[in-house]
């Protein structure tokens, strides 16, 4: 698997790379807002709901292109996608510095969702699929636990440190830096989009290390994407990506400020929002070892179960209640948001192949984009018309509710 046994393989670092890459991504972009809704609210004036559509529209941005971002990787590469989505998004965050109206602050967050769509899953999930073949679950889900990394890390940063010492604009301005300082270097120097390029073989490829250079061109197996999409079990996967995200993004992302509703310090939110982090880092990689052993849908269908019992917590607690339930929550529904990515990247490898990987995981990000921006809005806008979340709560859980039976019935396409 590597020219020369000395080295380790270098899908190794691939895996770093992208680790490294996803976790200041979602670091940045998914875990971070939330902290920044009370500070705009207070200082701005804006309502939750106001506030809550930038979330909506940074996800939609990156819905919208996804397949862009896909084809790009299939046709150009990673290295050129994810870097240009670095440059694209440290300029968003450099505008989010500088904003005075909402507009502004909308188009700054547009700018983010386009640059995160070349750093985020699409990518790294490409690349990293493409230099394994055995134990791939595995390795993307070491891959995906940088989403959880980059919470845990970033957020009690951000919320306890950055925003308290420098205020929400500078904090902005940090991230912008950050993503150009490392993931820059990353894509430009790590990188490589398939083995090929180093003269190697996928990770546990049937052609040994010295298969010809006719054998290492041979395409990966797989469908088009116009393929993929005339078939019901695609569209089983959009369903199911579509409700539940709109469930679990609309919950995380309302979760501090519920939070600092009730009461409770903004240290105990911002580590609850950690944990949350924590807890999906882990299970990221264990739904990644389980799609190595069971079929993909059957992990995704537990990990949408532990949300809902972390969805009944969360409605269960009030003034009253004490710091440990809100510990409780964050562990349930970290445990359950594992699963999303492992899940979603072995899915599509896994019933319509690697050949057009990159377009047809584009194509599915974009129900997962949607749910997970009109989530956060609605809940926000339902948090304003009535003063509480408890009908937001009940459609949560009817969503995963319906997620769970809409992935269980998946089948293999009957496609070649």
């Amino acid at each position: 698997m590597a020219t020369d046994r000395r080295k380790p393989f270098y899908g190794y670092w691939i895996v770093l790379a992208s680790f490294i890459s996803i976790g200041i991504t979602f670091g940045c972009g998914f875990y971070a807002f939330s902290l920044f809704v009370t500070p705009l609210q207070h200082e701005l004036g804006w309502g939750r709901g106001d506030v809550m559509a930038g979330f909506a529209i940074f996800f939609l941005m990156t819905g919208l292109v996804a397949p862009q971002a896909g084809r790009l990787v299939d046709r150009r590469g990673a290295r050129l996608v994810m870097c240009a989505g670095a440059v694209i998004t440290g300029i968003g965050f450099l505008l989010l510095h500088s904003v005075s109206a909402l507009w502004q602050y909308y188009v700054g967050y547009a700018i983010v969702g386009l640059g995160m769509a070349g750093t985020g899953q699409i990518t790294t999930s490409a690349v990293v699929s493409n230099w394994f073949e055995k134990r791939r679950g595995t390795a993307v889900g070491i891959m995906a636990s940088g989403v959880g990394i980059g919470g845990l890390v970033l957020a009690p940063v951000i919320g306890t440190y950055l925003i308290p010492t420098l205020g929400w604009r500078d904090s902005f301005l940090v991230l912008g830096m950050l993503c150009w300082a490392v993931i820059i270097p990353l894509g430009l120097l790590v990188v490589r989009t398939r083995p090929e390029e180093k003269g190697l073989q996928p990770y546990g490829a049937t052609a040994g290390a010295g298969a010809s250079s006719a054998e290492a061109a041979q395409p990966k197996a797989g469908v088009s994407l116009k393929v993929a999409m005339g078939t019901m079990t695609f569209w089983l996967i959009v369903v199911t990506y579509l409700l539940c995200h709109f469930a679990q993004v609309g919950a995380i992302q309302n979760q501090v400020p519920y939070f600092e509703d009730v009461g409770f310090p903004a240290a105990v939110s911002a580590g609850a929002l950690g944990a949350v982090g924590l807890c999906s880092a882990f299970t990221k990689f264990g739904f990644g070892w389980l799609c190595d052993r069971t079929q993909a849908k059957f992990a995704l269908a537990i990990g949408l179960a532990l949300q809902v019992v972390s969805v009944i917590v969360l409605m269960n607690i009030d003034a009253e209640s004490s710091a440990w339930m809100a510990w409780l929550y964050a562990i349930t529904m970290g445990l359950g948001i594992g699963s999303w990515l492992p899940t979603m990247s072995m899915l599509v490898s896994g019933y319509f192949g690697l050949r057009h990987y990159g377009s047809i995981f584009g194509a599915v990000t974009i129900p997962y984009a949607v749910g997970s921006a009109i989530g956060p809005l609605a809940a926000g806008r339902m948090y304003d018309a009535s003063g509480t979340y408890d009908q937001v709560f009940i459609l949560f859980l009817a969503l995963f509710f319906v997620s769970i039976v809409t992935i269980l019935v998946t089948r293999p396409p009957a496609v070649r």
